[in-house]
């Protein structure tokens, strides 16, 4: 996107951020860690879908020794999230992760925090630095009349990077999230024009996947828009895939990547003679592993539905029963609806399978 901000380039493993490479889409798992065999059937699920990035909780010595057999099942850069002891950074860094995710305020004396950046540099591993409206310090809370402010999350931010910049380690991702869009929206503005490091973007604790869905599409793409970012995480109560789905989804909607395919459907009004709500999800689940970037609509009717069919790769359009098939803007059949998912997912492989 022309405007995009030129951050910093900083090496996540095989994934680099900034310097505008690509925004990375990255997810959490929510198993125990220390369950290898759990962890790694999740992890796996992540990958076939695109995940990019992939963080385990690491909250004590069990999950930081599974770490190494985690590390060789994936094939994507590994993430430890770790908070207060500096003990299990050490552990994550000789397990061979890409990334440690720890604050370096709040593991203890300078003694710890250098040799935890020591390490990191020696590895040339990167510390994302992550700051939430929900763990906020006290005397920032203090300081800004007991609420979480933009500001606040920003000066608390710029505190952990100078610790880290005072230690002469650069290799610093900056996150800064709250659970509510504007205010999240207003600390990455700030962050963005204070700090040039890439910038990790979510709203925390969006919520359920209908309600955090529609949080983050705004939040994440306000700020998109505008050029900021370089790596997201739609933070969702459930299974992780939806938000490796949903992230790309939002990126998509913006012209910032091309992964798999793009469903266009028209809503269900009383013009529509199909049944399209369940034609296009049964299409969109049987083509969700394909990673080529193809247009697909569905239209039940003769208003917009030729326009749109004949804008999408391949496309759909017409009622009672009864529809025009488009393929690259040309009229190529007709199709029966008891045979219009059949067809559509087999005329989609077979477009993408061409390019």
């Amino acid at each position: 996107m022309d405007g995009r901000k030129r951050s910093r380039r900083i090496d996540i493993g095989s994934v680099p951020l900034g310097a505008g490479h690509p925004i990375a889409v990255q997810s959490m798992t929510n198993t125990d860690t220390a369950d290898i065999a759990g962890t790694l059937k999740q992890i796996r699920r992540l990958e076939l879908v695109g995940c990019e990035l992939i963080r385990v909780a690491v909250p004590d010595e069990a999950a930081a020794e599974a770490l190494p057999e985690i590390k060789k099942g994936m094939t994507v850069p590994l993430v430890a999230d770790i908070h207060f002891d500096h003990r299990l950074a050490m552990m994550a860094l000789r397990a061979g992760v890409d990334k440690v995710r720890i604050n370096p305020g709040n593991i203890g004396a300078r003694w710890k925090v250098k040799e935890v950046v020591q390490a990191a540099e020696d590895r040339q591993v990167p510390i994302r630095i992550g700051v939430n409206a929900g763990s906020l310090e006290k005397r920032l809370l203090r300081a800004h009349d007991g609420h979480a402010t933009a500001e606040a999350l920003v000066e608390s931010a710029a505190g952990h990077v100078s610790i880290l910049e005072d230690l002469g380690f650069r290799r610093i991702v900056i996150s800064a999230k709250a659970s509510d869009v504007l205010r999240t929206v207003a600390t990455c503005r700030l962050l963005s024009e204070r700090f040039d490091y890439p910038l990790h973007l979510g709203v925390s604790e969006a919520g359920t996947v209908r309600s955090g869905t529609i949080k983050s599409a705004v939040g994440l793409g306000i700020l998109l828009e505008e050029g900021i970012g370089d790596t997201i995480r739609v933070s969702l109560a459930g299974d992780p895939v939806e938000e490796v789905r949903v992230g790309y989804e939002i990126l998509k909607s913006l012209g910032l990547r091309e992964h798999g395919p793009i469903i266009i459907a028209c809503p269900t009004c009383a013009r529509a003679q199909i049944d399209v709500a369940r034609i296009a999800a049964e299409v969109e689940e049987q083509i969700a592993d394909l990673k080529g970037s193809v247009k697909v609509a569905v239209m039940g009717c003769g208003v917009n539905g030729p326009g749109e069919a004949r804008e999408a790769d391949v496309g759909v359009a017409g009622g009672r029963g009864e529809t025009v098939l488009f393929r690259k803007g040309k009229v190529v059949g007709k199709v029966r609806e008891g045979d219009m998912v059949g067809v559509l997912v087999e005329e989609v492989r077979r477009l993408v399978h061409e390019e």
